[in-house]
Formats: C-alpha cells, structure tokens, sequence
C-alpha cells in the first residue's frame, strides 16, 4: 500500500513538473534550425512531364530538356518486384542531391503514351538526364553504389573533368 502511495505521489510530481515549463507560450531558439533535405520522388503525369522534362510534341525530332537541373525518370510499375525494390533507392538518392538532380516517377500503367514515346519494354527503367547533351537509359534495378556512380559521372560532370 506504502508503495502504491509513494507511486502515486511520483506519478503526480512528473505530470506536474512536465506541464509546469508550458505556459502556452511559443519559445523562440537563437539558434537557426538546420532544415533537412525534403526533396522527394515527384510523380509526373503526361503535361507535367511536357512541361518539366521534354515537350516531345512541340520538338519531336530534337531532344529539348525543359528542367533546370539534371533530372532521374524512373518509368515503373506498382506491381513490380524490382521497381518497389528501387523505389527506397530513389528516395535516398533524391534527398542526398537535394538541389543537384530532380527525380521524377512514371507509372507506366497510367501513362501508357509517355512509356510508348520513350520505347519503354522493361520495367525499372530509368532515364538519365544530363543538362547538355541526350539522355540515357538504364534498364533493371541495381545497387545505390551503381546509381550514385552514373549520376556523378553522368549527369554530374565536373567542369574541370571536361577540359
């Protein structure tokens, strides 16, 4: 009984204490907050692939990339063992070049047209996108280690490494 007491009064110590430091007021920190990297896979319908990636109907015979930074479109499906296999890769890769590369995703099962357009048989298949120059397909799952590798020696070419 003397120990349900003891218990008791703790128990009302703590939830005391813990709401006393909650006045209802908001605390501002001197300190900035560092913000993490909150770049995600964003998933691209037809017009918005036109618009962001390549406006095939307006250019039909000449690659025209309309983003402003190298760019990853990973064309998949939501039944694909390999695809959902990729997809954690992507999301990793996405945030760690946060600013450097855009990663898009295409389910090829809603947009029939686009992976027709770009000839897709396979699925994952990712389209790499450097700003000069054409794009490359890679056709498969594979290691992170694999994708960071085509990403910096492709789509991220030092300016120093081209001379």
């Amino acid at each position: 009984m003397l120990f349900k007491s003891l218990l008791s009064a703790f128990a009302m110590v703590v939830a005391t204490t813990a709401c006393a430091s909650n006045s209802g007021e908001i605390k501002k920190s001197d300190k900035p907050i560092k913000e993490e990297n909150k770049m995600e896979i964003v998933a691209l319908n037809k017009a918005e692939f036109l618009k962001k990636v390549y406006n095939y109907e307006a250019n039909p015979n000449e690659w025209k990339f309309e983003g402003s930074r190298p760019a990853i479109v990973d064309f998949y499906a939501t039944w694909c063992g390999p695809c959902k296999a990729m997809h954690p890769i992507l999301e990793e890769i996405s945030k760690e070049y946060s600013g450097k590369v855009d990663v898009y995703q295409i389910d090829v099962d809603k947009e029939k047209e686009l992976a027709s357009a770009f000839g897709i048989r396979s699925i994952p298949t990712l389209l790499m996108i450097p700003m000069n120059g054409d794009p490359r397909t890679i056709q498969g799952a594979m290691p992170k280690n694999q994708l960071k590798k085509a990403i910096d020696d492709f789509l991220l070419i030092q300016k120093n490494e081209t001379k």
